[in-house]
Order: C-alpha cells, then structure tokens, then sequence
C-alpha cells in the first residue's frame, strides 16, 4: 500500500509516534548512538517534520534512554529464554527490524490498522525485513484485542515480554485497568512486563502548559497518571522495579534529561518500569487447553 493523505498519522496519538520517530532518527544521525534505528528517518520523511513545544524538545534525551531501556528489556528477556513478545499499541516501533534476536523469537505488534497500514506502506518501500517472526494485529485496545492476539497465534501458555511504551498516559483509568487485567489473563508464569507511565505532578509541571495544549488540539490529551506504580502493577499480579532516568543517563554517558530530572522537576516523575508476573497471580486465561 502507498503512502496518501488518508494513512498518513497527523492526529491523535499515532501523530506523537512520529514525533518519537524524530528522535530516534537524531538518534540514529549520532556517531555515539545508543541505538541503530535506519527506519526512523523514513517515517518522518514521509509525513514531514513536526515542530514540537519546547518541552518536547527538552524531552529528546527522554525519549532516547527510554528506548534504549526498552531494548535492552527485551533483549534481556530473550537472553533468558524468552521466545515471545508483545509490544502493545507498537506505533512506529522497529524493534522487529533492529534488534538481534535467538532463532524462533516471535514478536506480536498491536496497533490500529490506520497507523499499522502507513508503517507497512514505509516499511515496503525501505526493502525492511524482521530479524524475528513478527506478526502484525490490527486491533483497539478499548475493544476485544486479545481474541485477535489469540487468532494470531500467540500462546498464552508460553512466557511473555510485554511492552506498553508512550500509551497508558493517554488512556482512561479504567480502560489502564481493563488492559492490564487483559494482558494478566494471558501471561504464564515468567511472563515480564515493561511500561512507561507518569504521575501527577508530572502533569502540572509549568513546562508542559504549551505541551498539554498541542496535545489537545490534536485530540491525544493525557488522561490518567499513576503515583504508586508498584501498588498499582502490584494489584494487577505484577512485582515491579523503577530505574530512574539519572541511573539510565549514568550509565549511558548522556545528561539527565531537563524533564525527568529531579533537581529541576522534583517529585514529578515519567516512570520507567520493569516487572515480573507474581507467582500467586495464577495461571492465563487458556492454559491447559488442548
């Protein structure tokens, strides 16, 4: 399918996949990149560049450790004999096309099939093919997604890596709720889980004013916040751990990003999580079947 007007992403949610792609392609430009991302630049080409707030340009350093962390997630996770993945509303994620993965590794992609159609339309004109069996779902997350993961042929009784990165804060409460209860009900034992999310105090940060009105305007205002993640993921059956964004840009050599940093932002917070199916949360929804 070509790229046109009509699957071009320029509203909603699936415009701030671009703009995340603007920064992993800058990313990518860098001889010192913490990743390779050769796709990047590609999406952005074929909608043009979005000028963002300055807080989202003080966000960039954000949005390249919180790739990198999510990489190095799921990189682990196969390290350790994981053979199946799910990234939840993928947008413009190439992790299928970029990273290295063990022989047999299968990776699920969620979104809607208005974005899902413009990325295989960009992805077919790069000449990209995954590094692992990657199978695309076109599915709302606010309906019945996981009988199409299921039909799919995802396994709910092998170990999961999930991947919930840049959504839940556009999400209702209770629809948060409702995916991590659906997602729970699909994950075996060993089964991790990675997110990002943000707090309140994030959310009435100054610097984000501008930010909150161009989200608005595009109709991907933020809806909910989480001040105690591991209270939260604790009650959907999932042990959580938080890495700080000062230990990630220790560890990789960068400056604390402006927005993530607590001597400037205080108690606000964009949380990067990783977590762990909880031994007494049971077993998923269909295991045991024949």
């Amino acid at each position: 399918m070509p790229v046109t007007t009509e699957t071009r992403p320029t509203t909603g949610v699936s415009r701030t996949a671009v703009i995340i792609a603007q920064a992993r392609a800058t990313e990518n430009a860098r001889e010192d990149r913490l990743f390779a991302d050769p796709y990047a630049q590609a999406f952005v080409d074929a909608v043009g560049w979005i000028q963002v707030a300055q807080a989202g340009r003080l966000n960039q350093g954000h949005f390249v450790l919180r790739t990198k962390f999510f990489d190095d997630y799921f990189l682990a996770a196969a390290a350790s004999g994981c053979r199946q993945a799910v990234v939840v509303a993928a947008g413009l994620d190439t992790r299928a096309f970029r990273l290295e993965w063990p022989d047999g590794f299968r990776l699920f992609e969620i979104d809607l099939p208005g974005l899902i159609a413009f990325k295989e339309a960009v992805l077919g004109v790069q000449g990209a093919q995954p590094t692992c069996e990657r199978t695309v779902v076109r599915a709302d997350l606010r309906t019945a997604w996981p009988a199409e993961l299921l039909a799919s042929g995802f396994d709910p009784e092998q170990p999961t890596a999930w991947l919930i990165e840049g959504l839940l804060m556009y999400l209702e409460p209770a629809d948060s709720d409702r995916l991590l209860t659906d997602l729970g009900a699909l994950s075996a034992p060993g089964s991790r889980l990675a997110i990002e999310h943000i707090n309140q105090e994030y959310v009435e940060l100054p610097q984000l004013r501008a930010v909150h009105e161009r989200l608005r305007k595009v109709g991907a205002s933020w809806r909910s916040t989480v001040d105690d993640p591991f209270g939260w993921l604790g009650g959907h059956g999932w042990n959580a751990t938080v890495t700080p964004q000062t230990e990630l840009a220790a560890r990789h050599g960068r400056p604390v990003p402006e927005l993530t940093d607590p001597e400037r932002v205080g108690s606000a917070r964009m949380w990067l999580l990783e977590a762990t199916r909880s031994a007494e949360a049971g077993s998923p929804a269909g295991a045991g079947r024949a």
